[in-house]
């Protein structure tokens, strides 16, 4: 796909912004109008670039974010576990939902989402940020052994949180851990989100349902390599998620009021940056249903745990252009 698209209705131009990950698109403005040509557009941008970004989006309401989302797939329900309002989940810094951590979207279920638009709706002045990885390059550029023995392990994600993740030598994530407990809105945000328990099995190498690309599917929600030692787990979870997020293969994004981000959580991670002190943070995120992954041998993601049913359809992945 070229860098810069039009259609018969919108002017809309795609601009990159990295060499592995990350597009702006240009001369559109968002809602459920948009006709088919502009839509398919959007869509493969996303599967180009994994993530894309709207400036000046300030008419968007979560009305008009959920008609332009509907689009583009099928919304799920906010979230397995947190509440919300319709289809939004407010990522609310003042609720304890910044998640300042590297992760795939709700891997902790089989259905893993296809996407996520998320919406600024008040920020801090300074901070919070957020970034993004391409899970799809970070495969890529694995050494031939290292991609083949990727492509033999399956990992257990679970919602689950596990105090095992924690750096015991890391005094500053230890001190702001702490710190979080001493709140209540935290304490409820921990209780709700562990109030029931999900596992699915996964492939660290998952194929993409649209694009064939593969990628790795890793990040904070993996509890452990299946069949292997927990040390040896730990070491193995390292060296793929490290490739994950080198620098060169992520994009870091400056939020501005009007902005709307669509990341392809097929094949990204990404990181909330909680660096805003006490101030104000609030987005609002929409998710659209995705598939079941499947390995490099055709194998299915396995559910150990829990009933996702009721969160999302298995989304039906949309042909390419």
């Amino acid at each position: 796909m070229s860098n810069s698209l039009s259609s018969t209705r919108t002017n809309l131009d795609v601009v990159k912004l990295g060499e592995y990950i990350g597009a702006r698109i240009d001369g559109v403005q968002l809602g459920g109008h948009l006709d088919n040509e502009t839509v398919t557009a959007i869509n493969d941008a996303l599967v180009t670039h994994k993530v894309i970004f709207f400036r000046g989006q300030h008419h968007l309401d979560d009305v008009s974010q959920f008609e332009f989302a509907q689009l583009l797939g099928t919304p799920t329900a906010p979230h397995p576990l947190l509440k919300g309002e319709g289809a939004i989940l407010p990522i609310d810094s003042f609720g304890g939902t910044t998640a300042n951590a590297w992760h795939t979207d709700v891997t902790f279920v089989d259905r893993v989402p296809k996407a996520s638009l998320l919406r600024a709706i008040e920020l801090p002045s300074f901070g919070g940020t957020t970034l993004w990885a391409n899970t799809v390059t970070a495969y890529e550029q694995l050494p031939n052994p290292l991609a083949r023995l990727a492509e033999e392990l399956w990992a257990v994600h679970s919602n689950a949180f596990d105090y095992t993740q924690l750096d015991l030598t890391d005094s500053k994530q230890l001190e702001k851990y702490a710190e979080l407990l001493q709140s209540a809105e935290f304490q409820e945000y921990i209780q709700t989100f562990n109030s029931t328990t999900y596992e699915t099995q996964h492939p660290v190498v998952r194929v993409h349902p649209e694009s064939g690309e593969r990628s790795l599917l890793l990040g904070n929600f993996v509890q452990r390599i299946a069949e292997v030692k927990h040390s040896e787990s730990r070491q193995l979870f390292q060296i793929f998620q490290e490739r994950i997020t080198r620098p060169e293969n992520t994009i870091r994004w400056n939020w501005q009021l009007g902005d709307l981000a669509i990341w392809d959580n097929r094949a990204t991670q990404h990181y909330g940056v909680s660096d805003f002190g006490n101030e104000h943070r609030r987005l609002h995120r929409i998710t659209l249903a995705g598939d079941i992954p499947v390995s490099v041998k055709g194998e299915k993601s396995r559910v150990l745990q829990g009933d996702a049913s009721a969160y999302s359809v298995i989304g039906e992945p949309r042909a390419v252009a």
